[in-house]
């Protein structure tokens, strides 16, 4: 699939870090250090604004290293198909650590999929299952 990508990051394109890589790498078009204070967010900019096809959107992802070995993620959000600003990361830093983000340090991901719409169905009730309203923490923890 062909998405069109105009990039005013100074960076290279967004890619896949490997062949079985579903998230394209995002990277931070800032021009010097900016410091995340703990408990605190930014919003950098990517420098990336995409064009969509239909039935198509676009979710900014955390990037597993960022949040395993620093405590800082991206905040999930969705691109819609009819979006064509700039892609914006919403970085925060849940760690009790200062954040030094470096100009072109990759900071979340991107995941493009396709979706449906939907049309809703008004009914009295739904159809029983196993589960049914069972929620938060009803299928254990192991």
């Amino acid at each position: 699939m062909i998405v069109k990508v105009v990039n005013h990051s100074g960076f290279p394109l967004p890619h896949y870090a490997t062949a079985g890589s579903v998230g394209l790498d995002l990277r931070a078009a800032i021009a010097e250090p900016l410091v995340i204070q703990p408990m605190k967010r930014a919003l950098l900019p990517t420098g990336i604004s995409i064009g969509l096809p239909a039935s198509y959107e676009a979710q900014v992802r955390p990037r597993s290293g960022l949040a395993a070995k620093f405590g800082v993620f991206s905040v999930f959000g969705t691109i819609d198909e009819d979006y064509t600003g700039e892609i914006k990361v919403n970085l925060m830093n849940f760690s009790e650590e200062p954040f030094t983000v470096q100009p072109g340090e990759r900071i979340a991901q991107l995941v493009i999929s396709r979706y449906e719409k939907i049309e809703w169905e008004t009914v009295e009730a739904l159809a029983e299952t196993t589960r049914g309203a069972q929620g938060f923490g009803s299928t254990g923890r192991h």
